[in-house]
């Protein structure tokens, strides 16, 4: 076992955001349930990372006390060979997960997840500044709308390609869901 998918928030606590638009999410998850089961028949094990921040009241979305730090509705079930909660962007502070990932002799990661420009690339930044190889599956991430200081808004694919552009061949492997389960059954 060479790779694990690393499936970052992706949990009801997006739906109650401001900038939560529905209509980004059907593609998002229809690529992210293929690459989860894909990685499932490939015996890639999946790990699930949630979430929480802020204060512990039921009125705050990311808290534990809110009821949305759980998968997202719609995500296929699946079981997880290690699930970790998190406080900060990057999957690998403040968690287990390297510890867990070293212990499992994974070499390579598999990020997809919510938002493609915060949490699932500072994971794969600090993945890869820690030693592991990266596949981003920019297609299995989901970000939204992202207004500047001049005024310019960027789009979810606009986001998505400036991420993409800043990974490759530094810190990640853009690709597609094929192109991960490909190289995650070529590893095995």
């Amino acid at each position: 076992m060479n790779s694990a998918l690393i499936l970052v928030d992706i949990q009801e606590s997006i739906r109650h955001r401001p900038y939560w638009n529905a209509a980004e999410v059907p593609d998002f998850l229809e690529r992210t349930n293929a690459l989860l089961r894909g990685a499932q028949a490939a015996r890639v094990p999946v790990v699930s990372i949630l979430h929480s921040d802020g204060p512990e009241t039921v009125d705050n979305p990311w808290s534990l006390a809110s009821g949305h730090v759980r998968p997202l509705d719609g995500l296929a079930p699946f079981t997880a060979a290690a699930g970790f909660l998190k406080h900060r962007h990057s999957a690998l502070v403040g968690t287990g997960l390297p510890v867990w990932l070293h212990q499992q002799g994974i070499r390579r990661l598999i990020v997809a997840g919510f938002r493609t420009e915060q949490c699932c690339e500072t994971t794969a930044r600090h993945a890869s500044d820690e030693g592991w190889e990266v596949d981003f599956v920019t297609e299995a991430t989901l970000t939204f709308a992202i207004r500047h200081a001049s005024g310019v808004v960027l789009g979810p694919a606009d986001i998505k390609l400036r991420t993409e552009a800043v990974l490759s061949d530094r810190f990640a492997r853009p690709c597609t869901v094929e192109q991960a389960l490909e190289r995650a059954r070529s590893m095995s």
